[in-house]
């Protein structure tokens, strides 16, 4: 099946919810100097600050779930960029700290809920030969975001503003994409398995024609009949004993992702660098570098997903990212060859985008059937931020005891993770959403 332009366009205009997620998730990264010294935080209220963001993801992907299934993932959509140019606005004429951290937090409820939302409505317009590719997307655009943080935090610092400037365009200038989001999200249509659950069936019929969907008949009735599986449209709790398997997937990959330590690294990644000896500018310039192979290798991994599937992808990630983490370790425990630094942070980068970053969130929209994927995806996606919380607010504190033991401790993750991934996971690549429903659960 080919992809058509109006399946083309709505994917990526979903998936903007995702380059938001990735600037405002690194663009932290290039501020934390500036607000250590403009508010004199401790490494304690530093980690709070950075932190504040994530805690609202927790609760953003708590509960998106809930509009998501009463107004839908389109609709639902709008408000989370409504969300995030308040954030911005906000951040950038922020009058005292409290307000910088009130306002990370309403940006972090709009990251939270596109994380759940964004993959949920890619993942129910695509079709299975494409749906590796389409919900990948979402993290090219979030790597894409990631890549746009740094170099803006670069361009931004040779303006040469004041210190308490700086920042303040560094964080606001992400208002402008959130505009023009929640206008692009006027021009796309409803998720043909939510139109079903609502038992709006012509509407449903006519996405899935207009999206390209051959036997598009077929696949209607097969979404009616998964939906109404077990007698009557509607949702059902998802803490069942038959979604056992779906749970411990989403939960688990959801914490993997985290353990690896990719956004604890990507939000210090200045600080690292400084660890390390480097300047500001050259520090701004080699997290442009990093930001960039995130970019490429999240490429690769979308060109090859469907092919090679989700779960050789994941095994050869944790092997290479345990090794880079590993000689990272080694770095700071001799206090020697800070030169190999920038080159184990990128190769590590680059596993980390060609396995995990690629997957996660296609994994977890597939995992859960028609009627519980809005709470499952919520699960999956409230795991990888409560980690992502957890782990970013303490490593600070934990790195400025010692800079080699969180890094030891995210490798023994990675091994960990192989061998999970190993004996539990199943291949989703080529499986239709109602297949997978059969597959994964149980009576």
């Amino acid at each position: 099946m080919k992809i058509n332009a109006y399946l083309l366009k709505s994917t990526v205009v979903a998936a903007l919810g995702g380059l938001l997620f990735g600037f405002d998730t690194a663009v932290i990264a290039g501020t934390t100097h500036s607000l250590t010294e403009v508010y004199q935080l401790s490494p304690g209220l530093l980690g709070l600050t950075v932190a504040s963001a994530l805690w609202g993801t927790i609760l953003g992907s708590m509960f998106a779930g809930i509009p998501g299934d009463r107004y839908g993932r389109r609709d639902s959509l709008r408000v989370m960029a409504v969300l995030y140019f308040i954030s911005a606005v906000g951040c950038a004429f922020a009058w005292n700290w409290h307000a910088l951290v009130f306002f990370r937090l309403l940006g972090g409820l709009g990251i939270g809920g596109s994380s759940v939302l964004g993959p949920m409505y890619i993942a129910e317009i695509a079709p299975a030969s494409w749906r590796g590719r389409l919900v990948g997307f979402f993290q090219f655009n979030v790597v894409s975001g990631i890549l746009l943080a740094y170099l803006s935090n670069y361009l931004v610092g040779l303006q040469q503003f004041g210190m308490d400037t700086e920042w303040r365009w560094k964080l606001g200038i992400s208002a402008i994409p959130a505009a023009l989001f929640f206008l692009m999200l006027f021009t796309i249509p409803r998720s043909p398995r939510w139109l079903v659950k609502k038992q709006r069936i012509a509407e449903a019929r006519d996405v899935l024609r207009l999206t390209g969907e051959q036997n598009y008949e077929e696949e209607l009735r097969d979404i009616v009949e998964s939906i109404d599986a077990e007698h009557g449209l509607g949702d059902e709790p998802l803490f069942q004993h038959k979604y056992r398997l779906p749970i411990f997937l989403a939960v688990t990959i959801g914490m993997f992702n985290q353990l690896a330590g990719i956004n604890a690294i990507l939000y210090y990644l200045n600080d690292i660098f400084a660890y390390a000896g480097f300047s500001k500018v050259s520090g701004d310039l080699q997290a442009v570098a990093v930001g960039l192979t995130n970019l490429i290798f999240t490429m690769l991994a979308m060109s090859v997903i469907d092919r090679v599937g989700r779960k050789k992808l994941l095994l050869t990630g944790a092997v290479g990212t345990a090794l880079c983490l590993g000689g990272v370790a080694a770095i700071f425990a001799t206090n020697q060859r800070h030169d190999l630094l920038i080159w184990l942070l990128i190769a590590y980068i680059a596993f980390f985008a060609f396995s995990q970053g690629a997957v996660i969130w296609v994994y977890i929209s597939e995992v859960f059937p028609n009627r519980v994927r809005a709470k499952g995806q919520s699960l999956g996606s409230f795991t990888h931020w409560f980690m992502n919380a957890l782990i970013s607010g303490v490593f600070p504190a934990l790195a400025a005891k010692s800079k080699s033991i969180p890094f030891v401790f995210f490798a023994a993750m990675m091994v960990l993770q192989f061998a999970v991934v190993l004996f539990t996971y199943p291949e989703t690549k080529g499986v239709s959403l109602e297949e997978m429903q059969k597959k994964l659960t149980t009576a």
